[in-house]
């Protein structure tokens, strides 16, 4: 038998599915892993002044919306 919390959590999916959602799984990097920072930094410096980089930061930024995040 289903704990209260289990039913409930179970009822939440039926509802969610009913509403025409379903679940995904995404696996995204451990940011608890002692390596992470370092890595990042690592990452970040390849694309320091890469002309590519530039191009999609600038994009980014023409296309961003700020409205409101002053």
């Amino acid at each position: 038998m289903a704990t209260p919390s289990a039913e409930r959590v179970r009822k939440h999916r039926v509802s969610l599915r009913e509403a025409g959602m379903r679940p995904v799984q995404i696996w995204v990097p451990d940011t608890r892993r002692e390596n992470f920072a370092i890595e990042c930094k690592r990452q970040s410096l390849l694309l320091k002044n890469d002309p590519l980089e530039l191009d999609s930061q600038n994009w980014l930024q023409s296309v961003a919306d700020h409205q409101g995040w002053q």
